[in-house]
């Protein structure tokens, strides 16, 4: 018979233990994790060093450290709501780690989680200069960590940051006061480029809505915690993919390029547009389903995404 969390405090006393604890609990319910975490293990220990205000990476000479009584009965709550609720453990902690920056984040945005995080680490290199980068635009911006880790790989750039969501654009003003890079990075409300100002950008990036609606709907409970605006992007998924592929051209740069995630979706994509070379990228840390086209690329078939488009 499973303990109570009563009787589990009573028996566990350890960092390590907790976690073990934890991680062994969220196997037996079969949780889902893929929202900053890859495993039980993983998400145990994410929540359980968050709990305990401690680094994620906490020298293991500290993991034999016994807890206070406190701290047993908040880590054993949190547990206990991270099976009964399928809520992720970033909404539970209020935090999710992406490109090595701490972010707030809440019901009203997505889990940062995209592999992006690896391209901008390297600076996008090598299909940019990083020299050479003087804005960057961040599309479907949600909480923001896209556009403010390439604020820091890019200090001397502008970048641009825009969400149709007014909800999680209060979650990105967060995330922006946070890392005072207010001199930086602007925030726009905007249904993609439509309340931009004129502007070429050296970079493009979205992470925008891509799953067809019918994969949506059958999803874990955990991506149902999210919002559905940050997932759907219509019946195949790729209706705002399209918009941005067609309006990229009126504010790209010419040495410019453009960097889309869309995830389940790539197949779809490059079936609908078979003659057109996207690059997909490749990730030593996992993920797929993103692309890049040159600003040539993008100039040289925007017919073809506009007939798409229809």
């Amino acid at each position: 018979m499973q303990q109570t969390s009563a009787e589990t405090i009573q028996t566990l006393m350890t960092v390590r233990d907790y976690i073990r604890w934890a991680a062994s609990r969220f196997a037996e319910a079969k949780l889902f994790h893929g929202h900053g975490t890859a495993t039980a293990l993983d998400d145990a220990a994410a929540l359980v060093l968050h709990s305990l205000h401690l680094p994620y990476n906490l020298s293991e000479s500290y993991f034999s450290a016994r807890l206070t009584e406190a701290e047993r009965h908040k880590i054993a709550d949190l547990v206990e709501r991270r099976i009964s609720t399928r809520i992720p453990s970033a909404y539970l902690m209020h935090e999710a780690i992406f490109a090595g920056l701490p972010f707030y984040v809440d019901e009203r945005v997505l889990v940062p989680r995209s592999p992006i995080a690896e391209l901008i680490h390297e600076q996008f290199m090598p299909w940019v200069e990083p020299d050479d980068i003087v804005r960057v635009l961040d599309l479907c911006t949600g909480s923001a960590c896209i556009a403010i880790a390439c604020a820091y790989a890019f200090p001397d750039a502008l970048v641009d940051a825009v969400d149709l969501s007014e909800d999680a654009l209060e979650v990105a003003k967060i995330n922006l006061a946070k890392h005072e890079l207010e001199e930086q990075l602007t925030l726009y409300h905007s249904d993609l480029f439509s309340a931009l100002p004129a502007q070429k950008y050296d970079l493009i990036v979205s992470n925008p809505p891509y799953v067809a609606i019918a994969e949506w709907e059958q999803l874990p409970a955990e991506f149902h915690a999210e919002p559905e605006m940050g997932f759907t992007g219509g019946e195949s998924g790729l209706d705002l993919v399209i918009k941005i592929l067609v309006d990229a051209a009126d504010y790209l740069s010419e040495q410019g390029v453009l960097v889309i995630e869309v995830g389940s979706s790539a197949e779809t994509l490059q079936e609908k547009f078979s003659d057109i070379p996207f690059y997909w990228l490749n990730f030593e840390n996992g993920g797929d389903g993103v692309f890049l086209l040159t600003a040539e690329q993008v100039f040289a078939f925007n017919e073809q995404f506009k007939e798409a488009l229809g």
